[in-house]
């Protein structure tokens, strides 16, 4: 299994608004160009995320599918990669002090994915895991200075979703 952490320096919640935003996977998803919700209210129980992966001509479009939500804390993904099969990718956050610890662990799920999951695998998965959790601190950590920006300028800023059900606004 591909295990891997992060220390994300805002607080739960932030890194949450962005994990519950089904329009923003593809920002911090590596590897994934497009992304747009298909089934249901992202993130609850059985809700689907459309992607496209791009490979220089090539394009596949697959989806992932939310298995286990609780509200905040663990999101839970099933995320369908045709031939090669599923994967599991249980993201956790904690808080930590002040701060938001992120625990990232995918691993094959069904599949021609778990015939081939072997140390050279788990190497690539790593990488990708670092990328991803990088891109995530960037979008958090920018947003969690946005809404401070917006604060020290006595705007009220929200960390409800949109009425919409769109992502959290300011």
């Amino acid at each position: 299994m591909a295990v891997r952490h992060r220390l994300i320096r805002t607080p739960p919640h932030t890194v949450w608004s962005v994990l519950e935003d089904g329009t923003r996977y593809a920002e911090w998803v590596v590897g994934t160009a497009t992304s747009k919700p298909v089934h249901g209210h992202w993130p609850s129980l059985g809700s689907a995320i459309g992607f496209e992966i791009r490979l220089g001509p090539l394009s596949l479009t697959n989806e992932t599918v939310v298995r286990r939500c609780v509200q905040g804390e663990i999101l839970e993904l099933e995320a369908k990669a045709g031939p090669l099969g599923t994967a599991r990718i249980a993201i956790e956050l904690r808080p930590w002090g002040d701060h938001c610890l992120v625990i990232v662990d995918e691993h094959p799920l069904r599949g021609a994915g778990g015939l081939v999951h072997n140390v050279a695998v788990e190497a690539l998965i790593q990488l990708r895991h670092r990328a991803m959790l990088a891109r995530l601190a960037t979008l958090c950590e920018t947003q969690e200075a946005e809404a401070e920006h917006h604060r020290t300028l006595g705007q009220v800023v929200s960390t409800d979703p949109a009425p919409d059900g769109g992502g959290p606004h300011a």
